[in-house]
């Protein structure tokens, strides 16, 4: 993968729990993480004294993290109703050059700042609710 503007790492919420996409207005950083716990399997039989570790087993997650500014738009208003309505909705993560990351998310929190001569913003924080998915492009 050659080098990619950061702005072209979309985050992008269902906006009728049908499948109609709607990337979030104002981000200005966004970023997804994968996480998978391991398994450990050493015994006093293991080879060496080395840790092993079971294949296939743990738990996987994926967090999704964004900030931008604040534009009132119909996509933060989504994210506050999937917020205090504790719904669990599909997102997309758009990484160009590499593929689409689809699966349900839960809203783990929502931050709003402001200074007094600066634009208001905004941070997120989505944790995995499910099975994910991974189109290449």
């Amino acid at each position: 993968m050659v080098a990619q503007n950061g702005r072209d790492l979309l985050i992008k919420i269902d906006m009728t729990g049908a499948g109609s996409f709607q990337t979030f207005a104002g981000l200005r950083a966004t970023r997804i993480s994968f996480n998978a716990e391991s398994v450990d399997v050493t015994s006093l039989e293991s080879s060496g004294g080395w840790r092993e570790l079971l294949a296939g087993s743990g738990v996987k997650s994926a967090t999704i993290s964004g900030s931008g500014v604040f534009r009132d738009d119909t996509t933060d208003e989504r994210a506050r109703q999937i917020f205090f309505d504790g719904q669990v909705p599909d997102f997309q993560v758009i990484v160009p050059d590499f593929g689409i990351i689809e699966g349900p998310f839960q809203v783990t929190s929502i931050d709003y700042a402001g200074t007094y001569n600066g634009e208001a913003t905004y941070e997120l924080s989505m944790a995995s609710a499910g099975a994910l998915t991974f189109t290449a492009i």
